[in-house]
C-alpha cells in the first residue's frame, strides 16, 4: 500500500487554493449573464473533452471495480451539487465573502477525518485549525442582513464538500486522478444535459438554455479548466496526504480569493477581516512548518561502543 508524502501532498493542496478561487472569480463575471445550468454543463463538459483525449493518449485503464465506481458516482453528485450551489452564491456575495462562510469546511474535514476515518489529529493540528477558524469568523460579514438567505448557500457548499472529500480520500488511491475526473465529467453531463432539455428557464428560474453571447466563451473555457485543474490538485493531494492533514491549509485560497475579488470587483475587506485574513495565513504557514518538522527523516542517536578493556599483561 502506498505510504503518504505529506510534503507533496501539501504542495498540492497549496497549488488548489491558488487555481480554484481563480475559477470562482470567472464564474462570479458569468453569473449574471449565463443561467447556473449553463454553467454547470458546460463547466463538466470542458472537464470531460479536455481529459478523455489524455486518457485515450497515456492509455490510462477506464475500469473500476463496482464499489469504486459506485463512490465514484457519488463523488460525482455531490461534486455537481457543491459547484451549482457556490455558482448560486457567487450572484449575491462578494467573492471573499461567499469563500469565507465556505471555511468551516477545514474544520468539518478535520473531525470527519478524525472520527470516521480514524486519522491521527494532534494538539496542534487542532489547536492551529481552530485559530484558522477564528479567523474566518472575523472576515465574514453580516451577509445574511445584507442578501438574505442566499448567504447560507456557502454553509451547504462547506457541508457538502466536506463528505466530497471524504469519499475522494477513500478511492483516491486506487483511481488514477485524471481518469476520475474524466468519468465524472462524463457522468455529469449525462446528469445534466437532460435537465436542460427537458426544463425550460421558466421551469426552473436561473437553469434554462440560452446560447452564451460569443465573447463569453473564453472565460466559460476558463471556469472549466480552472476547474478540471483545482480538482485534480486536490484529488492527487489526498492521495498522499490525509484529509486531517491538509485541511488547515485550505485556509490559504481566502487571501487569494480577497485579492482576486479587490483586483477584479473591488471588494475591500475592512480592518477586522483584514486581521481575520493573516490569522488565517498564519495558521495555515504554521501547519506547513509542523508537517516539515514532522517529515523529517531523524537521526538515530550514535551507539555507544564500549572500550576494548587493554590486554592482560
Amino acid at each position: 500500500m502506498q505510504q503518504d508524502r505529506p510534503l507533496l501532498g501539501i504542495l498540492l493542496m497549496l497549488g488548489f487554493c491558488v487555481v480554484a478561487p481563480m475559477g470562482d472569480a470567472m464564474a462570479k463575471l458569468l453569473s449574471d449573464r449565463v443561467s447556473i445550468g449553463e454553467l454547470l454543463f458546460l463547466r463538466f463538459a470542458v472537464q470531460a473533452l479536455v481529459l478523455l483525449p489524455v486518457m485515450v493518449l497515456t492509455r490510462r485503464v477506464w475500469r473500476m471495480r463496482r464499489r469504486v465506481f459506485g463512490l465514484t458516482l457519488l463523488r460525482t453528485a455531490m461534486h455537481m451539487l457543491g459547484v451549482a450551489l457556490m455558482f448560486f452564491s457567487l450572484r449575491y456575495l462578494p467573492l471573499a465573502d461567499a469563500i469565507a462562510i465556505a471555511f468551516v469546511l477545514p474544520f468539518l474535514m478535520l473531525l470527519l477525518g478524525h472520527y470516521l476515518l480514524g486519522e491521527e489529529v494532534g494538539i496542534r493540528r487542532m489547536g492551529a485549525c481552530a485559530v484558522g477558524f477564528v479567523g474566518t469568523l472575523m472576515v465574514v460579514q453580516p451577509a445574511f442582513r445584507e442578501v438574505g438567505w442566499p448567504a447560507l448557500l456557502p454553509l451547504g457548499v462547506a457541508v457538502n464538500f466536506a463528505f466530497f472529500m471524504l469519499v475522494t480520500r477513500q478511492i483516491a488511491r486506487e483511481v488514477d486522478a485524471i481518469s476520475l475526473q474524466a468519468v465524472s465529467g462524463l457522468v455529469a453531463m449525462a446528469v445534466v444535459a437532460p435537465v436542460l432539455w427537458l426544463l425550460p428557464g421558466s421551469a426552473v428560474p436561473g437553469f434554462g438554455w440560452q446560447p452564451p453571447e460569443p465573447g463569453l466563451w473564453g472565460m466559460i473555457l476558463g471556469i472549466g479548466l480552472f476547474g478540471t485543474l483545482a480538482h485534480l490538485l486536490m484529488t492527487w493531494s489526498l492521495r498522499f496526504a490525509p484529509g486531517a492533514t491538509l485541511a488547515p491549509l485550505q485556509y490559504l485560497e481566502l487571501p487569494i480569493a480577497t485579492a482576486l475579488g479587490f483586483f477584479i470587483f473591488g471588494d475591500l475587506p475592512n480592518g477586522l477581516a483584514t486581521l481575520g485574513i493573516f490569522i488565517i495565513m498564519a495558521a495555515g504557514l504554521y501547519i506547513l512548518m509542523r508537517e516539515r518538522a514532522t517529515a523529517r527523516p531523524s537521526v538515530p542517536a550514535p551507539v555507544p561502543v564500549p572500550e576494548t578493556p587493554p590486554p592482560a599483561e
